[in-house]
């Protein structure tokens, strides 16, 4: 109820920070009021090209595809297959995800609110912290968290910043700024309306500056009625880290809770790893 009623009052938001290295010249936006409008505006017809009401409302979405890693730009020649699970039962404190890796799907990552494990035949292991962090906070940042978590608070803005360039194509840029100052930055293809970057920056407790985290998305399909990104490439501090691409999308599958259960799932680990 809490997302139609967001779909119906078109309260619609945008993702963080800086512009690109790759994006070139901005257009000046308007300011105050007149500029809080257009970027809402954009923000529905975004929701609307996505899907409406059946791109806020899902559920859970499984992901088969392929990750590749960059070092400084370049491929570093690791290339994985993978199969996402995940479930969204209400805000990003309630969101479980389970990755399993390699063909044999023998190496299995499992995220809850506050735990990131990996789970082999030898039993479970944390993620190391850097690991663990970096994802909690991208889950913070994504668009469905800024429309359904940041856009209702009180004291949250809204900003259009004009026009610039992602991928060679015209887009607008709309940025939302949380009652506690944190940013993310969307960039909306001007034609289709489609998102097609997402960018926000943190601070590097290491070196006390900030860090710019940004995901750029590409090679959209129409699946079940909602607009899908079949690949998704990760800069850091503009240069690319990772790349997916995605072999097939399925949503609100009714995935098993069983899926998400740790023990579970280390249970399982184990009897594959005495058949070896």
């Amino acid at each position: 109820m809490r997302l139609k009623t967001l779909f119906a009052t078109a309260l619609l938001a945008a993702c963080a920070a800086v512009a690109p290295a790759q994006a070139v010249s901005q257009t000046s936006a308007p300011t105050d009021a007149a500029g809080e409008q257009k970027a809402r505006d954009l923000l529905s017809q975004m929701v609307i090209a996505m899907g409406g009401d059946g791109w806020l409302n899902r559920h859970d979405w499984v992901f088969e595809g392929q990750f590749g890693s960059f070092y400084r730009g370049q491929p570093t020649g690791s290339v994985v297959v993978f199969w996402d699970f995940h479930r969204q039962l209400g805000g990003p404190d309630t969101e479980e995800e389970r990755i399993e890796y390699t063909k044999k799907r023998d190496i299995v990552q499992m995220f809850t609110a506050k735990s990131a494990d990996e789970i082999t035949f030898r039993g479970k292991v944390p993620l190391p912290d850097d690991v663990s962090q970096d994802y909690f906070r991208r889950r913070t940042h994504t668009i469905e968290t800024v429309l359904h978590d940041w856009l209702p608070q009180k004291g949250t803005m809204v900003v259009f910043e004009g026009t610039t360039m992602v991928q060679r194509r015209v887009a607008d840029k709309v940025t939302v700024i949380s009652p506690t100052n944190d940013a993310v930055t969307i960039e909306l293809d001007a034609n289709s309306h489609l998102p097609l970057a997402r960018t926000y920056q943190y601070r590097n407790e290491k070196y006390r500056d900030f860090d710019v985290d940004r995901e750029e998305y590409d090679g959209y399909h129409p699946v079940q009625g909602i607009q899908t990104a079949y690949t998704i490439t990760r800069f850091k501090n503009g240069d690319m880290v990772s790349q997916k691409f995605y072999t097939d999308v399925k949503y609100n599958q009714n995935l098993s809770p069983e899926l998400f259960d740790i023990q579970a799932t280390i249970a399982a680990r184990q009897k594959v790893g005495k058949k070896k």
